[in-house]
């Protein structure tokens, strides 16, 4: 019951391969007192279908490119709970064309609208969840990043740097919300089917390495990822901020 209790905001569920959808099971099992789900429009026959059988399951439509619509959003979750102690978010997107070839032909749309999208939007999300967090005496956000960010991946291109603009974020966050006791974490998982990871080209070559390279010689799972996302989301982690946690098998140790 490592978060019995608690009100949580997943966001960026998008079907049951999700990392939030793995996140969710995980946190569910831990006895989570109140979850929500905030999702694009055309998500949400899958949130739905996904949150049908959780107690008590809040919906929220929101697009984080509409932040009238966060706003609403926000106010809503204030208004039923009170408060908020969980922030998680799972949001990623680039555009198709800028993730093969040469990041050296990434277009200023494709750059800008992957930094929106992946990693401005905690800064936009994180603003409107700290009074609700303050309410509670404090809260944990958790972000998702990739091993991308910190080291060149073949066609990962423009996510990469927007994956280093999120962990960078992370960490400003961490150092202005610690004063008020909210913690601002990140996990780096291995590739897994997800609908962003899915527009990179090559995954399937990436899950083959890591099978064939990685310490543990496996690729991992969301269910992993989500009980590694535990550990942020629960007191066990009372002491620690501004950190990434790597989910990968031990793949991120490795040189050339």
């Amino acid at each position: 019951m490592l978060v019995e209790g608690k009100n949580a905001l997943i966001v960026g569920l998008a079907d049951h391969n999700s990392i939030a959808w793995g996140i969710t099971r995980s946190l569910l099992r831990e006895g989570i007192a109140n979850l929500a789900f905030s999702y694009q429009a055309r998500f949400e026959k899958n949130v739905r279908e996904l949150t049908k059988d959780i107690p008590n399951a809040f919906l929220l439509e929101a697009d984080i490119t509409l932040p009238e619509t966060l706003d609403s959003a926000f106010a809503k979750l204030d208004e039923a709970w009170g408060g908020l102690d969980l922030m998680v978010h799972s949001i990623a997107a680039a555009k198709r064309e800028e993730l093969s070839g040469e990041f050296l032909n990434t277009s200023r749309e494709g750059f800008l609208f992957a930094q929106e999208i992946s990693a401005y939007s905690l800064v936009e999300l994180s603003r409107r969840a700290v009074p609700l967090m303050e309410k509670r005496g404090g809260g944990s956000i958790l972000c998702l990043t990739y091993l991308g960010g910190q080291r060149v991946v073949a066609n990962y291109n423009v996510m990469g740097v927007a994956k280093a603009s999120l962990e960078m974020a992370m960490r400003y966050l961490a150092s202005d919300l610690g004063p008020r006791n909210i913690r601002v974490n990140a996990l780096s998982p291995a590739p897994l089917r997800t609908i962003s990871a899915r527009g990179v080209s090559g995954l399937s070559d990436m899950f083959k390495t890591m099978e064939e390279r990685a310490p543990m010689r496996r690729n991992v799972t969301k269910e992993e990822v989500g009980d590694a996302a535990l550990f942020f989301l629960s007191d066990l982690s009372r002491a620690v901020t501004g950190s990434v946690l790597f989910v990968d098998n031990g793949f991120h140790i490795l040189g050339i």
